[in-house]
């Protein structure tokens, strides 16, 4: 009985702690937003731990948003939301069979910029001008006043009531009027209300404002030259674009029949070159434009220049210096009156070669160190004639590398090794020596291509690298070296003592025996082996 006493305690306690289900919308009730910008409903549960959720729009209208349900809420989310989401939502919750209810109503308005004041037809005094002020995307639009003034004096009003709208829209308000010369400077101005008292956003007023200015021209427009129409290279020369416009017209120079625009200093309306060069030669047009009544007028003047060749130049692409096997491209070009001829050539020592270029251009697809020399570029008219030249270098790295180890890659302790190396190159290359697989890493740099290992020893065996380089490229020769001990003479002396001790030990009697038989035949007449040996005995 204890124990189940306990239980039902526990269990009445936890179902006193249990919050009861409960539910809201945020916002609540009512919200006011903007069209176009993100509006994000909420229904938010408590006490409830599986709850389902819906969403409904007043008369069962589309939604007009996405719906992301979680755990213990749900969103409604219209992303932008428009003026077709004007309505009430409601947010239905059912917990365990229990079901409640919660609405907003939303609420949208737009007035997202000033208004914009437009012009029918030129300010030209003496002709009718219609002035239009609109103002762009207003809803609800029943709510809008436009107000045109001159001055603070009212041209025109407006209002918009009755007009039921369901999107944004544009409205505007025109009036017309003679241009005269007292409305020269006057101020235009459209005032934009939407004046909603329910909705509290800003602003609820909008303007915008215009000066009146009477205009006309362009006309009795031409060129003034200083000094003259003909001028010799070097000497400054000046053209004025003169025209009669009001508001001052816009004034575009060019040159006839040219490419590129004109690279002379222009100021307002007049075009100075300080220095004429022949290429400025040629037809000039000065063209004006007012800018408010669109009309036009043009002048022109043709400028004659003479000079020898100028504006020469020998350019070498991609650059004067280049790698063996790339591609470069020498370019000749020259203006002048008359024409210029251009012609290139080779120059290698006494020798001359003339190349045929294209467009003043030559190419070599891949060059080779036979290409490398001086270029040269002559340009000749009949007033004169002008040279470049320029000198192409191609780099080649380290090649045909040779490599000769004297006296040979096998010695003895104690000897000299004279490693000599050679190789084709541009620039010149440098060498460096180095061992293999060597604790302290030593490396031996080259004295004119040779390098010295002085009395070596077996320490000095292994294969050593050698790195040839420059700044285009290198190459690694391995060489082999081995370094025996030195042959050791065996020693003949103590062999040839006692050889010659045991051959005296035999000669010396036989030598007296001789002696003594040799005598005893001079005494005797006669000589006897054996009567000697028997004596003996």
């Amino acid at each position: 009985m204890g124990r189940t006493s306990e239980t039902v305690l526990i269990i009445l306690c936890v179902l006193i702690t249990v919050k009861a289900f409960e539910m809201e919308i945020i916002p609540a009730d009512r919200v006011v937003a903007r069209i176009g910008e993100i509006l994000i409903l909420t229904c938010n549960t408590t006490g409830c731990a599986l709850p389902k959720f819906s969403w409904r729009t007043q008369m069962d209208y589309p939604l007009g948003g996405k719906v992301y349900n979680n755990k213990t809420y749900s969103t409604l989310t219209m992303n932008p939301v428009s003026a077709e989401n004007s309505n009430d939502y409601l947010c239905t919750v059912i917990c365990n069979k229990e079901k409640k209810e919660k609405s907003v109503k939303v609420e949208l308005y737009s007035f997202p910029s000033n208004p914009v004041i437009e012009t029918s037809t030129s300010l030209v005094v003496g002709e009718t001008t219609t002035v239009i002020c609109k103002i762009h995307d207003v809803f609800p639009s029943e709510h809008l006043e436009l107000l045109l003034k001159k001055d603070e004096y009212i041209l025109h009003s407006k209002t918009f009531e009755g007009d039921v709208s369901t999107k944004t829209e544009t409205k505007a308000v025109a009036y017309s009027f003679n241009l005269t010369t007292e409305d020269n400077g006057k101020e235009i101005t459209c005032v934009a209300r939407l004046q909603i008292d329910s909705m509290d956003f800003e602003p609820k007023e909008r303007s915008t404002s215009l000066k009146l200015n009477a205009h006309f021209g362009p006309q009795n427009t031409f060129i003034n030259t200083f000094p003259g129409n003909s001028s010799m290279e070097g000497h400054s020369l000046k053209l004025t674009c003169v025209t009669e416009s009001n508001p001052p017209a816009k004034v575009f120079w060019r040159k006839h029949l040219a490419k590129e625009n004109i690279q002379h200093f222009v100021k307002n309306n007049v075009l100075s070159i300080p220095h004429a060069h022949f290429t400025d030669s040629g037809q000039y047009i000065c063209e004006v434009i007012n800018p408010i009544t669109n009309k036009t007028e043009k002048a022109t003047m043709n400028i004659v220049i003479q000079a020898p060749p100028k504006n020469t130049s020998l350019t070498v692409f991609p650059s004067s210096s280049v790698r063996e096997g790339e591609s470069v491209t020498i370019s000749c070009a020259a203006a002048g009156v008359p024409a210029v001829q251009i012609i290139l050539e080779k120059k290698i020592g006494d020798v001359i070669t003339a190349l045929e270029t294209e467009d003043g251009k030559y190419t070599i697809d891949k060059a080779q160190l036979k290409d490398a020399g001086k270029y040269q570029c002559t340009f000749t008219n009949k007033f004169g004639n002008r040279s470049l030249d320029v000198e192409l270098d191609v780099k080649v790295p380290p090649q045909n590398i040779t490599v000769l180890v004297y006296p040979s890659e096998n010695v003895k302790e104690g000897e000299n090794i004279t490693i000599m190396c050679s190789t084709y190159s541009n620039p010149p290359s440098q060498m460096i020596l180095r061992k293999v697989n060597q604790e302290k890493k030593i490396i031996l740099p080259a004295i004119n291509g040779t390098f010295m290992l002085y009395n070596v020893t077996k320490n000095d065996t292994g294969r050593y690298l050698l790195d040839v380089f420059n700044e285009v490229g290198n190459n690694v020769k391995v060489i082999e070296i081995a370094v025996v001990g030195k042959l050791e003479k065996p020693d003949q002396i103590m062999p040839l003592i006692i050889a010659f001790s045991c051959v005296a030990a035999v000669a010396v009697p036989v030598v007296a025996i001789l002696i003594y038989v040799s005598r005893k035949a001079k005494i005797n007449g006669s000589y006897s082996l054996v009567k000697a040996l028997r004596l003996k005995v």
